[in-house]
């Protein structure tokens, strides 16, 4: 992919990022430089991933900790590799007996939501496949923040305020370790001041030197079960034990020239490839009209009508990813779309807070990571003496009967968090991602169509104001968002909402790299993204 860099189409926020030897794009500049640092020491680009990943743990733990989830695409040394290290419910819960205690939907917090994590695993999947460096050592910068502290920044105050404020409000016992982990002083941390957690530190010392064992089979393990037990939760040792990550297959669609790729279910990426399908065929005069917003959100709410309904744990779908994918079904789908906003529904089918970051290296290997503990810091619920902070991603289980997302034991759940990746005649463009809940497939769409119709580079299409589909009718749009392209989509139909701050419309990361091996890298203006280079 080639751009005329002096050309803008907005005027961006931030100078364009490039390099040569290495590069490292996230929402917290200390963690994208603890990845450069491992560049530096002779890491490659999945080493720097993880140092990155962990490190966020530490200073951004409003949007992921240690017990979360997480997904990788990986390019390493041409070709192409899908992890999915999300986690299953356990092996003792079910509807039925959530439904005999009385609930009738899945809690956001406590311990029912709790599903296996996954991030431990991913790392040392990671490393042990395509790392150079020992996992002890690139986990060190994570673990000194830990161990020493470090300046919480300005975006990870307010969200650590609005978690606070939102625990403050349960009730149990069970919460009190969230509280003693993360406000030590009996209030939330405010921007600039230093927090740290040796607790944290010793579980990543831990983690580092077992490559995870100790959480999935060892003292971590015990902790984490001794805690479920104590207050009724589901999650067992035995449900560590028996975790693995899966390798899989990454899935993509055509796009105008370009190969775009997303994990497989039970992941949402489907949802962006089912809405470039239904792209695909129709033309846009330009970017800032109307016509080109319209169809980009019918589009998305089209796609998640079906993702809605047919996505979950692959063994449970009852279609398939490549009828979800077909050009035939994405031409039905785009016959539906005409000049007035559509109340979605879900076609009929054939029989049959998180973190986002970047890397790249200078021999031509690139990493798409995201990991997240949902919803900010996730159940409420911290493992005492650990620093680890559960996460609570049963919460997008579903508790009706014979629905393809109903909760089980050992199945694992819908799941929002998506890393993508771009190729082009089999030669790698680069990672993307934005992060954000169910706000992500619709910041994947639009960062595509801004780079590949209307030739954004990588800063300017993370700039671009963004829009987000919310329910029938409903878009909201963020600060900044033209408002005469806000007043014509009413008049097309669509309930616009103008929202008062940029906070819930994503946050993302992009590095493309050139074929003479120049990488060029965008970074989230929305939040404290940077972007470490060398």
């Amino acid at each position: 992919m080639e751009f005329d860099l002096l050309q803008y189409n907005y005027p961006s926020r931030r100078n364009v990022v490039m390099a040569k030897r290495g590069m490292v794009a996230t929402s917290q500049p200390l963690a994208a430089q603890a990845g450069l640092e491992i560049l530096r020491k002779g890491g490659n680009a999945v080493d720097a991933a993880i140092a990155t990943a962990a490190c966020l743990t530490v200073v951004e733990p409003t949007g992921n900790g240690i017990g979360g989830d997480a997904f990788a695409i990986v390019w390493f040394e041409g070709n192409l590799y899908g992890l999915n290290a999300s986690g299953p419910a356990p092996k003792e819960i079910s509807a039925e007996k959530l439904r005999e205690m009385g609930i009738k939907e899945i809690p956001k917090y406590g311990f029912i939501p709790v599903t296996v994590p996954g991030i431990p695993a991913a790392w040392a999947a990671l490393s042990k496949r395509f790392g150079k460096l020992h996992l002890k050592e690139v986990l060190e910068p994570a673990i000194k923040y830990a161990e020493e502290g470090y300046p919480v920044s300005v975006n990870v105050a307010k969200l650590w305020k609005k978690a606070y404020d939102t625990f403050a409000k349960l009730e149990g016992e069970e919460f009190k370790p969230w509280f003693e982990t993360f406000c030590p002083d009996g209030k939330p941390v405010k921007a600039g001041e230093i927090w740290k957690s040796k607790a944290h530190a010793k579980t990543l010392i831990s983690i580092a030197e077992t490559n995870a064992e100790s959480f999935y089979k060892g003292e971590l393990a015990d902790k984490i079960d001794a805690f479920s037990r104590k207050y009724g939760g589901f999650i067992r040792k035995e449900d560590l034990a028996s975790y693995e990550p899966e390798w899989v297959e990454p899935i993509g669609v055509n796009y105008r020239g370009y190969d775009v790729w997303e994990i497989p279910p039970n992941g949402q990426g489907v949802t962006v490839l089912m809405a470039l399908n239904i792209l695909n065929e129709m033309e846009f005069d330009a970017k800032e009209t109307v016509d080109t917003y319209h169809k980009q959100i019918e589009s998305i709410k089209l796609a998640f009508a079906d993702a809605k309904k047919y996505v979950a744990d692959p063994r449970f779908m009852k279609v398939s990813v490549k009828d979800l994918l077909s050009k035939e079904y994405a031409k039905e789908r785009r016959k539906l779309i005409t000049e007035e906003a559509l109340m979605p529904e879900a076609g009929k089918m054939p029989k049959g807070g998180t973190v986002y970051l970047a890397t790249a290296d200078g021999e031509g290997n690139m990493v798409s990571y995201i990991q997240s503990n949902y919803m900010g810091f996730g159940s409420g619920l911290v493992v005492p003496d650990t620093g680890i902070a559960l996460h609570n991603r049963g919460n997008n289980f579903s508790l009706e009967e014979g629905h393809v997302n109903c909760i089980a034991p050992g199945k694992k759940p819908y799941h929002t968090i998506i890393p993508g990746f771009l190729t082009k005649d089999g030669k790698a463009i680069g990672p993307f991602g934005v992060m954000g809940g169910f706000m992500q497939p619709q910041g994947h769409l639009q960062i595509i169509v801004n780079m590949i119709n209307f030739h954004l580079n990588p800063q300017d299409a993370l700039d671009a104001p963004r829009w987000q589909w919310v329910k029938g009718k409903t878009v909201h749009v963020e600060p900044g968002f033209p408002v005469n392209i806000a007043q014509a989509l009413s008049r097309k139909g669509h309930d616009v909402v103008y929202e008062t701050d940029s906070i819930n419309f994503g946050r993302g990361q992009i590095i493309w790299r050139k074929e003479d091996g120049v990488l060029i890298g965008g970074t989230e203006p929305r939040t404290d993204g940077h972007i470490a280079a060398w």
